[in-house]
């Protein structure tokens, strides 16, 4: 009686340690695959933000690949990506990475174009907690908006006039929604001040040792407080919406 209880848990034991080598294996498999297509849907998404920015530009490189990381309290954090354009080994133009830590529901994470002259060549929005049918129309895919900012610069218009209407600016705000829009015109404009005060650095910057690439974050850490982009200017008066 004993020898089969003996063999009895012997034999559960073994069954149970073959099911969880088995499982093991399994969840192992399904967490290669899905890596593996994570990866490559975050590559495939970099190169297509990056090719929007970057857009009319003649580069002959591919940025994805071509990359360095900067940081900056007018970029709003450290270690933040940069990818280059160049022609002919010559920096033309660079996607910096650049977040608005104040809009309606927290972090706004930007792509900014701007070529060797200092005009912007386009912004993408690529990550956002905003309020759904009112400030998600920072989305390319929701509405033109972030297409106005296509050809400025801190000359056009003027610094003074980099907000949005609503504060004196240019830039239309969303019906029923300001504090968005003000957050991302906000961080663009630091964006080219940052470029303005580093062109010159950024265009000097030599190609990465490694043919690698560095793709868009799906998720940035929070930014403490002292990092938080400082705005120069002073902001027109008025409460804020209840609304973004």
């Amino acid at each position: 009686m004993a020898r089969l209880v003996v063999r009895d848990i012997v034999i559960t034991t073994m069954l149970l340690g073959l099911f969880a080598a088995i499982g093991t294996g399994v969840v192992a498999w399904v967490h290669s695959g899905t890596e593996a297509r994570i990866a490559e849907n975050r590559l495939a998404m970099t190169r297509m933000r990056v090719t929007q920015v970057l857009e009319g530009l003649d580069y002959d490189n591919d940025p994805v690949t071509d990359h360095h990381r900067v940081g900056d309290e007018r970029l709003g954090g450290h270690d933040l990506p940069v990818w280059l354009a160049r022609h002919e080994g010559e920096v033309v133009g660079v996607a910096l990475s650049a977040i608005a830590p104040d809009g309606y529901s927290g972090d706004i994470r930007l792509l900014v174009g701007i070529d060797a002259t200092g005009t912007l060549r386009g912004v993408r929005v690529t990550g956002h907690r905003e309020t759904p049918g009112l400030g998600d129309d920072i989305e390319v895919e929701r509405s033109d908006w972030i297409h106005t900012f296509r050809g400025r610069s801190l000359v056009d218009p003027p610094i003074e006039l980099w907000r949005v209407r609503r504060d004196g600016g240019v830039f239309d705000q969303f019906t029923g929604a300001t504090v968005t829009p003000r957050a991302v015109v906000r961080a663009v404009r630091n964006a080219l001040l940052y470029f303005e005060e580093h062109a010159e650095a950024l265009l000097a910057l030599p190609p990465p040792e490694e043919d690698a690439v560095l793709t868009i974050e799906p998720i940035m850490p929070e930014i403490p407080d002292h990092l938080a982009p400082t705005d120069p200017l002073p902001e027109a008066g008025g409460a804020e919406e209840s609304t973004p």
